[in-house]
């Protein structure tokens, strides 16, 4: 009887290397020479999955709990995770000579979340180049900063795990409290913050401006991330700025005028799935937080190495609805329309997102003795792959572990990628008559 290899869709193909990549990592983490005290199975799953899907949150004190090995094995996940696993495929078939053929391309395409599979394979020579690149570039500005304070080998080392970790959008950090005791340090807030807007940008978008050069002659996907990102940030800043300036906890316990606008720069950012932080998130005023909660759900950009609906799937809905309210029937952004294809698929991720979402509270919320925003703030910043927390996770039950891991793992592959792994789409050739419904 011979046997006959499993049929997987892409999706399902992801769907499992990311699982047994989260294994193995557990497996690794759970080694007696990678942790300085004992550590369950269930909190190295945890830990592996956070580094495997770049989200930062942490059941146990990366830097108290794991040697060196143990945060080399972090770091490498993070490596896999933001760069991808497919993209590492491809590029060690190049190098042994081995040809790429269809299946791989079209795996390699839902896994950079492209509309086809034309040109991913020199997309991907170009992630490799440009993420190697920066993040050896950012290590060596980080170094002014470290060297000096913890000396040659551990400053170098410390440098290198805060930019692969800040490109790769994970927010695991070396210090118990994030980059809290940086937060004045213009060296430290411009670096890893240009590292987790670069990385969250989306690597299609740093494809489009490597080739073409010129703003206008980017594509609209392109120009509409560098437009909402800068427009979302400044947006942000200044929000944050007006509600914590006399909140003691935050800005307001800050000195100086620089002080502050770092502050507010930083935590602005931040949300869009980078996970570091320079101020106790805990202490920020409601109403702060909430900003924080929409922003973790947009999250960065398509191909990127963040989470969340991405920030065009967001655009694309607003638009949308401008549209609709305006009476026209197509929807125009800077003199190119969208086709109802993405306007559906938008749609589509966001509702599965917010199912998703509503659910993980409704269950936490039973087995968590916490308030509702902290349970609700854990969700999104695992379903945003974010890593921010406003003091729950070390908390979590058995039971809000494991919707916490299936929160950072659908927030890492996509709500759409995990609903394809689960039934093959298929298009239906019969056409029915039309009847209208009420809305409204």
């Amino acid at each position: 009887m011979k046997y006959k290899d499993p049929k997987l869709n892409p999706s399902q193909l992801l769907v499992w290397v990311f699982v047994v990549f989260i294994s193995l990592g557990t497996i690794a983490l759970k080694l007696p020479f990678a942790t300085t005290t004992p550590v369950s199975w269930l909190d190295a799953m945890f830990t592996a999955t956070s580094a495997m899907t770049v989200t930062g949150l942490v059941v146990v004190d990366t830097a108290k709990a794991y040697t060196l090995f143990g945060e080399i094995i972090i770091i490498t996940l993070i490596q896999f995770g933001g760069l991808g696993i497919m993209s590492f495929a491809v590029m060690i078939y190049k190098i042994i000579g081995k040809k790429i053929g269809l299946k791989e391309r079209i795996v390699v395409q839902h896994a950079l979340n492209q509309t086809s599979f034309g040109g991913v394979i020199k997309l991907i020579k170009k992630i490799f180049i440009f993420s190697i690149t920066i993040e050896l570039i950012a290590t060596f500005f980080l170094a002014i900063t470290w060297v000096p304070e913890y000396g040659l080998g551990k400053g170098m080392y410390v440098s290198f795990f805060h930019s692969v970790s800040a490109f790769n959008n994970a927010g695991f950090s070396l210090w118990s409290d994030s980059l809290m005791k940086f937060k004045g340090d213009p060296i430290i807030n411009i670096v890893i913050t240009f590292l987790f807007i670069i990385g969250g940008i989306g690597f299609t978008v740093l494809a489009d401006l490597w080739e073409k050069k010129k703003f206008k002659k980017l594509s609209l996907h392109s120009k509409m991330m560098i437009i909402g990102t800068i427009a979302f940030n400044i947006f942000a800043m200044f929000l944050i700025f007006v509600l914590e300036y006399g909140n003691p906890k935050t800005l307001g316990g800050l000195t100086s005028l620089g002080d502050k606008l770092w502050g507010a720069y930083f935590q602005a950012v931040t949300p869009r799935t980078a996970g570091f932080n320079t101020l106790d998130i805990a202490s920020f005023n409601e109403s702060t937080i909430f900003l924080f909660l929409l922003m973790m759900f947009i999250g960065a950009g398509s191909a990127s190495t963040g989470g969340g609906i991405k920030l065009t799937t967001f655009m694309v809905i607003v638009f949308s609805v401008l549209a609709f309210l305006k009476g026209k029937e197509d929807i125009v952004v800077r003199n190119r329309s969208i086709k109802l294809e993405f306007v559906l698929r938008s749609l589509a991720i966001s509702t599965i997102g917010f199912i998703v979402i509503i659910l993980a509270v409704f269950i936490l919320n039973i087995t968590e003795n916490s308030s509702f925003l902290s349970v609700l703030f854990e969700v999104v910043s695992a379903f945003g792959t974010v890593g921010l927390s406003i003091g729950l996770t070390e908390s979590l039950s058995m039971i809000g572990k494991f919707v916490i891991i299936f929160m950072m793992f659908i927030g890492k592959l996509g709500p759409l990628t995990l609903a394809f792994s689960l039934t093959q789409p298929k298009k239906s050739k019969v056409k029915y008559p039309s009847e209208d419904i009420l809305t409204g």
